[in-house]
């Protein structure tokens, strides 16, 4: 069903996705198209093909079609915010100390050219609970912080962040929210109006499983006047104007392959076809039980609960554990090397971290191979 090779344990999905051989034909069926005939497609068809790929992206998100834009990744996205936000000197753009590493560069380059200060708040491991990361990321609210970015599922700790308590307190303080949700589609069920979140960018190449290069940025309504386009094309001050400027602005920036976007429709109906929330069910008892095996073989504590006080989980298809003292480069390419496995090894904060992904086509096998591998290695160390 997957084109993954069968020769590599593949344990990481949370990276770069994996596509599924129908989503994947219909995207190749869609290069095609646009190969046949490139002005039609392009001059004629694209703004209507674009706009029913936007529609069956916001029905599954829980988001109006006119407030979202497709791009290539939640960076881009998210750059596009970033670069846009009128930022003084003296102002803060908070975050966390989870977020994804080219975020923190590229909040820390837009504060960096406006005199602004890029804030993070550290959030201690093993967490407790979500009104704890909400109290320390608020302690470090001042009356010069103008945005609040968080991650909605952290990318090196894989924890689901209460980011939904954390964009109500903003909104009442008059503080922008900026969620970097690249691991959310596909992994836990998204009503983004309901949300209100004033930017929120999310992947569908990941936990979606469209092909690569599809991704989305949500701006609420009355947030789309604060953003400018990344690229300035026909689209800026147009003559014959579609939806939004949002979406005049923003979809149309010159000649791009638009295939991965107008497949994101296969991916969302493969999902139906095959059951993917009882799928997902699967794959987080799978993953459970490899954060239970993996504790037991270092003797190293969660970094969180497996359920909050309320029953809702910390995290869905994947988890990170803590590793003993290591050279994560090294680990990582041992487990590659000597046993086949593809997962990501990495330092924060002074510790080391694996993370692990389970995605439909992983199996309890696949987590053995992971434990017999981590034992393998401790105990040569």
């Amino acid at each position: 069903m997957f084109l993954l090779r069968s020769d590599v344990v593949f344990l990481n999905h949370g990276s770069f996705g994996a596509c599924p051989r129908p989503v994947f034909e219909a995207y190749q069926r869609w290069q095609r198209e646009l190969e046949e005939q490139p002005v039609e497609f392009f001059a004629r068809r694209a703004g209507d093909l674009m706009r029913r790929a936007r529609q069956a992206l916001g029905e599954y998100l829980g988001a109006g079609a006119d407030d979202l834009v497709y791009v290539t990744n939640t960076t881009t996205g998210l750059n596009i915010v970033a670069r846009s936000l009128r930022l003084n000197p003296g102002d803060e753009v908070l975050a966390t100390d989870h977020e994804y590493g080219a975020l923190n560069r590229t909040w820390a380059f837009v504060c960096e050219k406006a005199g602004a200060t890029f804030v993070q708040a550290p959030i201690p491991l093993p967490v407790a609970s979500p009104e704890q990361i909400v109290d320390v990321v608020w302690s470090r609210v001042t009356p010069r912080t103008r945005v609040l970015f968080a991650s909605h599922i952290t990318p090196p700790t894989a924890l689901i962040l209460p980011v939904e308590d954390l964009i109500r307190r903003a909104r009442s303080a008059g503080i922008l929210t900026v969620i970097d949700g690249a691991h959310a589609p596909g992994q836990i069920p998204l009503n983004l109006d309901a949300l209100g979140a004033d930017f929120y960018a999310g992947n569908c190449h990941k936990w979606m499983c469209a092909p690569k290069g599809s991704a989305f940025l949500h701006a609420r309504r009355e947030a789309h006047p604060l953003l400018d386009p990344l690229v300035v094309s026909w689209g800026w001050r147009s003559e014959k104007p579609g939806p939004s400027r949002f979406i005049d602005e923003h979809e149309y920036q010159g000649t791009r392959d638009l295939a991965a976007f107008l497949a994101v429709p296969a991916a969302i109906e493969f999902f139906k076809e095959h059951d993917w929330d009882a799928v997902r069910q699967e794959c987080h008892a799978v993953v459970t039980d490899a954060r239970r095996a993996i504790g037991s073989v270092t003797g190293l504590p969660a970094i969180c609960p497996e359920t909050r006080p309320d029953g809702s989980p910390w995290f869905v298809q994947m988890a990170s554990v803590l590793l003993p003292p290591c050279d994560p480069e090294a680990f990582q390419q041992r487990l590659r090397e000597e046993f086949q496995i593809e997962i990501p090894v990495w330092n924060w904060n002074n510790r080391q971290l694996l993370r692990v992904s389970i995605q439909g086509y992983n199996t309890r096998s696949d987590v053995d191979a992971l434990v017999h591998a981590i034992r393998s290695l401790i105990q040569a160390a």
